[in-house]
Order: structure tokens, then sequence, then C-alpha cells
């Protein structure tokens, strides 16, 4: 008999996050929506006359402030409460109402970038020489000089603000299938009984050392998404359209140079990482051939790049323990991480269980107002000790850069989001190497390790350079097709694993279960990220004192410099090929390691 996942009314209080930190009942936010909703109308106040006074243009950029605030404490605590249970329609409908809010906020506030772009520079200068607190704004005036070419008149940034809702539509329909609709067929599991089959359960089942268990799951998962693979290559293009329309309205030469134009990322540092993983994919090769030999298969198949190659050694890691061991894996980083870390154990920042609806992956949502909440699913494994340490790691750089930046400069660009969450992977990885003296538990280790980088440094630049060819076919005027897509990710998949993989048929459609593609550009920071984290945790473990003291420039940073820039702080170049280049290195020795150990 199935066993039921949990509805989640059946999840108690105290394995819930503490969303009443932000609003202690949905009738007080429900009133605080009302007030913001009103408040929005006084901006029209403001509306030609930022450039009368230094005073009156700074009124409005410190109400401008007040009113991000308030909305982002509206809409955070309706994603969070609609993200753990999709078939709550309550939860719906207030998310529906923040989004209304987000929108109706944008469109009012779309005079004020056209509206100071056109302040003489002049006079902005002696503005901002004659009223102090315009200095608190400094980041933001440069930022808005940089974009300069590509913002336009009042009338049309009103239009474009007013479009925004209608662009998320495509997202938002995908999102909607992919956590509330779609259905997979039950498989047989480890003892043949009968059992469901989830976003939140499936790589726990392609875990499974029962490879008839393994090639189920696959094929309930990639069988469900290719009876829809027509209407999901309809929304992914619609969102690819999305993109180009506002490329195109802003003057940039592609959706790509839009959307790394917000980081002030060069669009070679996103080729270079394509580059160095061609150049090192012998490398992946290796391994596969090493999980190939390993599991003692004569094919190795798609749903086989999952399960631990030292089987006799599984980890089964309880929440409670997971935390302990993270903590310690994190003493390097010094009592003050630390004693922020515990705090987000102790204090329910975390929503780990399992229920019906609930939103598949991982994340952590950090804003201005109160701590960051982190979302998984966690299921006892190392896999899932380390997602738990990945998104603290996001919650750690988000309470941090909050804690002592301004709200002007507290928001940190996608860039760099990925590496303080990354960093802590591997300090807890190299921990755990480092305490254990068991052969086979070490070989188990080195091979989650590779088995994350080859998650994050290979499969994301995967991810990445079919994003990029797909928009890059949708701007030279080609039609994409669920057919064309599932051949391009097929194609890409097959070169990125080698000859010693059987790439599966339906492994072409795993490009229609991706979240972050409707997010464009967005995965290949992944990539970058880990490659950064490998650095930073290096200079973190050999330089004790001084490297934390760097690490901590950069995660108290927030939004204050370009990313790149923050990274050099911390003693990181991403403008150059090396950061990737010695992340692969790694990989490479690990894997020469790992073979080694398992003859």
């Amino acid at each position: 008999m199935a066993q039921a996942i949990a509805k989640r009314s059946e999840i108690p209080m105290e394995k819930r996050w503490a969303t009443e930190d932000l609003y202690v009942s949905d009738a007080v936010w429900e009133a605080d929506l009302a007030e913001v909703t009103a408040l929005v109308d006084e901006a029209a106040k403001y509306q030609g006359h930022l450039g009368d006074s230094a005073q009156m243009l700074l009124e409005f950029l410190n109400f401008e402030d007040g009113l991000e605030i308030r909305v982002e404490k509206v809409y955070m605590y309706a994603h969070l409460n609609s993200d753990v249970d999709t078939t709550n329609m309550t939860y719906q409908s207030m998310m529906m109402k923040a989004r209304m809010l987000f929108a109706k906020v944008n469109e009012a506030m779309a005079f004020a970038r056209p509206e100071i772009m056109a302040i003489p520079q002049e006079t902005l200068s002696a503005f901002r020489a004659e009223e102090p607190g315009l200095k608190a704004y400094e980041r933001a005036f440069i930022l808005m000089e940089r974009e300069r070419e590509h913002t336009r008149s009042a009338e049309i940034e009103a239009l474009l603000a007013s479009a925004g809702e209608m662009a998320h539509a495509a997202s938002q329909t995908f999102g909607m299938l992919n956590n509330a609709d779609l259905k997979f067929p039950k498989i047989k599991g480890e003892n043949g009984e009968e059992v469901e089959m989830s976003h939140g359960r499936y790589v726990g089942y392609l875990e499974s050392s029962d490879r008839s268990v393994r090639e189920a799951a696959f094929k309930s998962m990639f069988g469900t998404f290719e009876q829809f693979s027509n209407t999901i290559a309809s929304t992914f293009t619609a969102n690819i359209k999305q993109a180009m329309f506002f490329a195109k309205a802003r003057g940039y030469s592609s959706t790509r140079a839009m959307y790394l134009a917000g980081s002030n990322v060069p669009e070679t540092v996103y080729d270079n990482l394509i580059e160095c993983v061609h150049e090192a994919l012998p490398s992946m090769y290796r391994y596969v051939a090493l999980r190939k030999k390993m599991l003692g298969v004569d094919e190795l198949h798609m749903y086989d790049v999952y399960v631990p190659i030292v089987p006799e050694c599984k980890m089964k890691v309880p929440f409670d323990q997971a935390k302990e061991t993270i903590l310690k894996a994190l003493e390097p980083m010094g009592e003050e991480y630390l004693a922020a870390l515990k705090e987000g154990f102790d204090n329910r920042w975390i929503d780990a269980c399992e229920n019906a609806g609930k939103r598949s992956g991982a994340y952590c949502s950090g804003g201005s107002t109160g701590h960051p909440y982190v979302l998984m699913t966690y299921k006892e494994t190392l896999d899932n000790m380390f997602t738990l340490a990945h998104e603290m790691g996001h919650a750690m750089h988000s309470y941090f850069s909050n804690k002592v930046q301004p709200h002007q400069t507290a928001g940190y660009r996608i860039f760099v989001a990925e590496v303080a969450s990354t960093c802590n992977e591997i300090l807890l990885t190299r921990y755990l190497l480092k305490t254990t003296t068991d052969k086979a538990q070490r070989a188990y280790i080195v091979n989650h390790f590779l088995d994350t980088f080859k998650g994050t440094l290979f499969r994301q630049t995967m991810f990445a350079e079919f994003e990029k060819t797909a928009h890059k076919m949708m701007e030279d005027g080609e039609a994409l097709t669920a057919e064309k897509l599932n051949k391009v990710y097929y194609d890409i998949n097959a070169k990125y694993f080698g000859p010693d993989m059987v790439c599966d048929d339906l492994i072409k459609l795993e490009w229609a279960r991706i979240p972050h593609f409707y997010t464009p550009f967005y995965v290949y920071q992944y990539a970058t990220g880990i490659s950064a984290a490998g650095a930073l945790s290096t200079r973190i473990l050999e330089l004790g004192e001084e490297g934390v003291k760097d690490y901590m420039k950069f995660l108290t940073g927030g939004g204050s410099q370009d990313p790149i820039d923050l990274l050099k702080l911390a003693g990181v170049d991403m403008s150059e090929k090396a950061p990737v280049q010695a992340a692969l290195k790694l990989f490479d020795e690990m894997v020469t390691e790992l073979e080694e150990m398992l003859g």
C-alpha cells in the first residue's frame, strides 16, 4: 500500500518556518496590504518634481525605500505560505494580490528613473553636494548612470512596468503545472511495495541501490513530462519571447546581454566558463567510466547518475545530526558566523518537512525585514545535509548583508548569490574528509564531492549552453518546437557525458522540468559560484583569521559594489579563467583519488 504524503495541516508547527515573524496572522497581512496599496498612490505627488530641489529628491528616495521594504514584506509572506502548499487557494489568492501590488508599485514608480536621469548632470551633482542625505544613494546614482542608454521616456517606462505582470505569465503557468497539476505514476519501491512519486522523492529514488527503482522513477518522471512537452515548450518559448521584447525595448543586443548587464558581468565570463568546461570534459568522461565500472553494469544509463558508487556505505543523516555536523564544519568561519547560523537552526528559519503540494526544490528567501527563510524537503541523506549547508550559506549572506548594509545597498546580485552557499558545501566536504577514518566512508564522501562538481560545475554549464543555444535560435528567427528543444538538449547532454553513457531517449525532456530556465541566464552562476567558492574556502582554511576577514568583506558587502569587484576584495578574480580552471583541476585530482581508492 502506498505511503501517503502528509497534508500541510499535519505538519507540527515547530517543524514549519516561522512566517508569523513577518505577520502574526493572515488578517494582519490583509490589513497591511490595504495600507501599502493606498500608500502607492502617494507616489504621484512626486512626479514632475524630482528636479525641484535636493530636499525633494531625497524625500522621494526615502519614500521609495520605505515603500519597497513594506511591499517586500507583503510579498514575502504570501510567497512563503503559497510555496509550502500550492494547493491552498487562500494563499494562492494572497500571492496573486501580492503580485498585483508589485506590478502596481512598478507602474507607479516608473516615472522616477527617467525623471532623475533628465536632471542635468551639473544640477544632480550640486544636489548631491548640498544634501548629505543623498550620500546613501550614491550607488544607486552610479547604477542609474550606467543604465542611462537603456532607459526610456517616462511614458514608455510606465508601459514597460505595466507589462511586468503579464511578462511573468509563462513562469507562473509553468510553476502551477509543475508544482500543483502534474501527477506522476506510482512506482514499486525497494521492497516491491507501491510508492508515490513526487518531485521531492525523485532524487531519493535515483539514489536507490535497486536499479529497477531508479529506472521506474526516471520513466515516471520524464514519461509524464513527455505527455506535456508541447505545452511546456509553449511556456518556455513564451518566456524567451518576453525576454526578447524587453531586450529590444531597452536597446540590448541580446537577451543574454540584458540579463548579464544588471551585474555588470562581461559576456566573456559566460563564454569562458563553457570553453573551460569543454576543455575539461575528458575528466568528466573518466568519472563516468569509473561510475560504470563500480556499478558493474554493461551499460550506464542516465538513471544511474545519482546512486552512490560506494553502496556499502549508506550514510543516514537525521536532521538534528546534520545541523550539528554543519556547525562543526564551519567552525573556521569564527564565532560571529556560527552564532548567526545557530540562531537560524534554533528559531525556525527552515521548513524541511515534505507535505502534499509543497514547491519542489530548495531555496532561501532573505529580505530587508526580519530573518531569512529556507525551504527544502529533508530526506536524511548526505546530499540533503549538503543542501541544508548550501541554503544556510544563502541565509548567512542575506543576514550579514542586511545587518551591515543599509537597505539601499543590502541586496546582492545573482552573480554572487551562489558563492556563500557553495563555500559552505566545500567547507563541509573538507571537514568530513578530514575527520573520516573509514576508507569506505571517505570514498563515499569523495564520490559525493565529485557528484557535487558534476551537478554544479558541469551540469549547470550544460544547462547554460542549452539556454544560450535556445535563446540564440529564437533571436535568429527560428521557431522552437518541443521536437527541436528535445534534440538540442539531447545532443548537448550526450556531449557532456561522453561515450560510456547511454543517453536514454527520455533524457531529451530534462530541459522541460528545470524551473530556473524561467529566470533566463541564471544557471551559469552556479558554475561560476562553485569556482569562486573553491578558491575562497582554500583561503579561509589556509589563511585562517585573515582569510575569514577578507571573506566577510564580501559577505557583508551586499550590493555596494559590482559582484566581480566584491569577489576581488575576498581574493578571487572571476573575470579571468583561472578560478574555473582551478576548480576543474581539483575535480580531475579527485577523480584520480577515487580511481586509486576503488582500484
